[in-house]
């Protein structure tokens, strides 16, 4: 039996930085205001960069850091839901920008859970047997979407980039277990980028709106219900305690949403990684962000066995026990 494992991480975000008192001078809020509801002080935006740029960064450093030539490279799946274009997608983007020739590119539309819903597509490609590595990267570049006269969501979100390069092996290790799911019915609580079904024979009077709207208490309630739930079984299934976990990584949308999930799951804070004060909620690049930090900082070693989990638009949730 194959199994997926992480061989290398990677992260890309914009340099400049927007603060919380930045925003105050474009937007009713404050530093108190933001920060307190949140956890966030700042976030990255773009200068001009797309997402198909920081995307390609990230695919820059994960080649480099695993050694690999960029021609050996089976498939490459893109989590976003702030891609350049409609088409092409922002992997083949990626895929022409470095080369990869050979390579399968597609994207994944999840938001806040794209890059578990991605990583596990690329698990079942390598554990059938029809591919020997993937890169899997989450890149959005929010800013673009923002309505900055809405100061309920505009100082939530940034821009940013990451992924791993994952590889088949026999060791049981990588990608251990998974449980993922989907509530189309609560869809309308989030959402982005609405394109009516106009044309020159039909005439639709509702406009357009490209801007994030989202119903931040329903989304609230949502994450601090399911995420919990999607957590347990997972740990169920895999049959493994709070005690075998080094570590939880959650989508990082708000310290308080975490502090919540802790309780209910009787898993320490300590156990739970956050870094949402730096970067905002970057939706599919926020867990894979995260983790790269992980990694660099030695959080995440050798052995180290773990919880993804993500959660937001679609409504979608997802988590991954993973060992590396």
């Amino acid at each position: 039996m194959y199994f997926s494992k992480i061989i290398a991480t990677g992260a890309c975000v914009p340099d400049m930085i927007v603060t919380n008192d930045d925003l105050a001078k474009i937007v009713d809020t404050n530093d108190e205001w933001i920060s307190s509801r949140s956890g966030i002080k700042r976030r990255h935006f773009s200068k001009g960069e797309n997402t198909s740029d920081i995307a390609t960064g990230v695919a820059k450093e994960l080649i480099q850091k695993a050694g690999i030539d960029p021609l050996d490279i089976d498939l490459i799946i893109v989590a976003s839901v702030s891609a350049d274009y409609t088409t092409p997608s922002t992997a083949c983007l990626v895929q022409g920008n470095i080369g990869a020739v050979n390579a399968v590119a597609f994207d994944v539309g999840a938001a806040c859970s794209g890059f578990i819903f991605g990583l596990s597509i690329a698990d079942k490609y390598i554990k059938s047997g029809v591919y020997k590595n993937a890169i899997v990267i989450g890149a959005e570049v929010l800013s673009k979407y923002l309505d900055f006269e809405d100061r309920g969501t505009c100082v939530l979100f940034g821009d940013g980039a990451a992924g791993v390069f994952v590889e088949r092996t026999e060791e049981r290790t990588g990608l251990l277990a998974e449980e993922m799911g989907s509530d189309g019915a609560k869809g309308m609580a989030l959402t982005g980028g609405h394109s009516p079904a106009g044309n020159a024979f039909n005439d639709v009077t509702r406009q357009a709106k490209r801007e994030l709207y989202m119903d931040g208490r329903a989304i609230f309630d949502f994450a601090t219900r399911t995420v919990p739930k999607s957590v347990k079984s997972l740990m169920e299934k895999a049959g493994v305690t709070v005690d075998d976990l080094d570590f939880v990584l959650p989508h990082q949308a708000n310290s308080r949403i975490v502090e919540i999930i802790s309780r209910k799951l009787k898993i320490p804070m300590d156990k739970f990684y956050m870094n949402m004060d730096e970067y905002g909620n970057t939706s599919s690049a926020s867990i894979p962000i995260a983790l790269n930090e992980m990694v660099e900082k030695g959080i995440i070693k050798e052995g180290s066995v773990g919880v993804l989990t993500g959660f937001g638009a679609g409504l979608t949730w997802g988590s991954m026990l993973i060992k590396f």
